[in-house]
């Protein structure tokens, strides 16, 4: 799991850093930018990533004017997920941390391996991916855990086992 806090400016290829990042939280006084192009240089590599994760007519106003966007602007447009208080920005990317390694990890592992590879095919071929991942985490331990901890009311016991190969 990749996942970053920000803090200030993050131009270019720090702009692609963000747009790259599992999870990315920012402080509020902290801005995106991809100026190359003032400067005669288009920020070709930044614009994979960051096209991938803003919608395109966003994506093309920042590769064509260079201006920055704000922490709001770019949680507004799904480049970060949260906007904190500068002073509260690693206890935040703490929390959020914690919370995702509360879960079980070889799960969140084949969810995150499962939603990149479905995300560029076509519907169809999506569903069929996304549907043996849903019969290979059942053949998890933590998988089975889960279920019974669900229907049992408790809270499960992670072994953290990948089995999927058993």
């Amino acid at each position: 799991m990749v996942k970053f806090y920000f803090l200030g400016l993050a131009t270019a290829a720090g702009c692609q850093l963000v747009a790259s990042c599992d999870l990315a939280v920012a402080a509020t006084n902290t801005h995106f930018a991809t100026p190359g192009v003032n400067i005669g240089l288009f920020c070709s590599t930044p614009a994979v990533a960051l096209g991938r994760a803003v919608p395109h007519k966003i994506t093309m106003e920042m590769l064509f004017t260079g201006k920055p966007i704000s922490a709001e602007d770019a949680f507004r447009y799904g480049l970060i997920n949260k906007v904190v208080p500068e002073d509260d920005l690693e206890e935040e990317t703490m929390k959020l941390a914690e919370q995702i390694c509360t879960t079980s990890q070889p799960v969140v592992a084949m969810g995150k391996k499962c939603y990149y590879k479905q995300i560029t095919q076509d519907r169809d071929d999506a569903y069929r991916i996304a549907g043996q991942v849903m019969v290979d985490n059942l053949k998890l331990q933590d998988g089975n855990e889960g279920i019974k901890a669900f229907i049992e009311k408790r809270k499960p016991q992670w072994t953290h086992a990948d089995d999927t190969n058993k």
